[in-house]
């Protein structure tokens, strides 16, 4: 209601929460597939480093066009923009249909999602100010692995309640969307502005597609590929040309759909994002050197230890600060079932980075390799370390979350729709007692048969 006081991590209604259901398995399969690619790339780099770079530096692909890339660049370049595709229809339904349509709702993960983005940065500079080091990885820190985090969950068997794992949906879209601009100002290079023209026209032809009805996927992926391809030779960062085809779905229904097309499209794409893409990613580029030397260097160098510290002690504070910066001089209240120490394990669960990370620090790093390796290995030690810091209070919650869990899913009279679901609906209440109404008149007028000496039939549901 207009005026109302917003309450922090409401549960979802039921329609959102299928959907989420629905985003957490694919996102914790992908997730797990993240982490067997993580975990094997650091193996095959460990063990026989030649063999990996070797299959990593090789190159292939059509030099006229300007993409004769190595396969770690096709990874990291083409395999990544069906990531921030899905990002990008992630961020449009959000916008249009989920938690950041209403403002009010909206400003609690905005404003822990910004905190918890400058709160890492700022972490990094200072350390990095005091010990000499390198500014420009200052943006390395800053990203959450949704997939990673929610491979985590699955790995803990943590039942988080729905209204802190869909703020932890909605807080990683909008921190994929303020990585996708730090990408995009940050890390672009000598633009070819030919090439950028191509894009913004390819761009312009898909969304005039869209809007006519044209349908097909034979005529969607040649003009996304072509549209890549541009971006890519533009010196922007290709992966935003998939952010922008994200964006240009709609995601709203009209009448006699059951799904928006942005829906349907993400539903197809999504697994081959989570199931594929980042995984390839990963495993292209967690090969780093993990012996004993190297990892003492990450204690001792700023720019490793600046996102070690980013990661772990800026993303909680920052996110926890924001969440709690809201609630305290805005009208937003926290849910009563949950609590503050609830906010702080989410929060330091957003400290897991890994994908996008990865990405901004080959980035920052393009010029100094020794460093890049050097700062991905910083990014592994510090979402390490944020997993056993959420582990450990996760676990200390593990029951409560589990009760709430329960009480979410129950069923007793067995419709497909949670009992709790029903207690808050407040036209649900009104046909509950329109039927024991009903039912009442029925015995009344029974009774009152049965004085007077007649035997009707009995009234139905007795």
């Amino acid at each position: 209601m207009p005026g109302s006081t917003p309450t922090a991590f409401p549960r979802p209604p039921l329609r959102e929460r299928l959907r989420l259901a629905d985003a957490l398995r694919t996102e914790t399969v992908g997730g797990v597939l993240l982490l067997v690619a993580a975990v094997a790339a650091l193996i095959w780099a460990n063990t026989a480093a030649g063999s990996y770079a070797a299959v990593r530096d090789f190159h292939f692909g059509p030099a006229a066009l300007g993409l004769d890339l190595s396969v770690g660049h096709w990874a990291a370049d083409g395999l990544l923009a069906v990531f921030f595709f899905v990002a990008g229809v992630e961020l449009k339904r959000e916008l249009v249909a989920g938690e950041l349509r209403d403002p009010r709702r909206a400003l609690l993960p905005v404003v822990a999602a910004v905190c918890g983005m400058v709160a890492p940065a700022l972490v990094y500079v200072l350390v990095n100010v005091s010990g000499g080091g390198a500014l420009t990885g200052w943006a390395v820190p800053t990203a959450t692995d949704i997939a990673f985090a929610l491979a985590v969950l699955a790995v803990l068997g943590t039942s988080l309640p729905s209204a802190l794992r869909a703020f932890l949906l909605t807080l990683a879209v909008v921190d994929d969307l303020f990585a996708i601009l730090i990408i995009a100002v940050f890390f672009t290079s000598d633009l070819d502005f030919l090439a950028l023209g191509g894009a913004v026209a390819g761009l312009a032809l898909f969304w005039f597609l869209l809007r006519t009805g044209v349908r097909g996927w034979y005529v969607y992926l040649p003009l996304a590929v072509t549209v890549w391809a541009l971006m890519y030779n533009s010196g922007i960062h290709a992966t935003i040309a998939g952010v922008a085809m994200g964006l240009m779905l709609r995601c709203t229904t009209r009448e006699g759909e059951e799904h928006s097309p942005g829906e349907h499209v993400e539903h197809l794409v999504r697994p081959v994002s989570a199931g594929f893409a980042v995984p390839l990613f990963a495993l292209f580029a967690a090969g780093v050197s993990v012996s004993g030397e190297a990892l003492a260097d990450i204690f001792t160098r700023p720019e490793t230890l600046g996102v070690v510290l980013g990661l772990v002690v800026g993303k909680a504070l920052g996110i926890f600060g924001g969440t709690w910066l809201t609630a305290r001089f805005t009208r937003a209240s926290l849910s009563d079932d949950l609590a503050w120490p609830d906010i702080f394990a989410v929060a330091t669960l957003a400290g897991i980075g890994f994908t996008v990370s990865l990405l901004i620090g080959e980035l920052a790093f393009a010029d100094d390799p020794a460093l890049a390796d050097e700062i991905k290995a910083s990014v592994l030690v510090g979402s390490l370390t944020a997993t056993l810091v959420a582990t450990v209070l996760l676990r200390m919650r593990n029951a409560k979350y589990r009760t709430l869990w329960e009480a979410e899913e129950r069923d007793e009279d067995e419709n497909a729709v949670p009992d709790i679901e029903e207690q808050d609906d407040p036209a649900h209440h009104r046909r509950l007692a329109a039927r024991y109404e009903k039912r009442a008149a029925e015995h009344r007028a029974r009774a009152e048969a049965l004085e007077a000496g007649d035997t009707p039939n009995p009234p139905p549901g007795t």
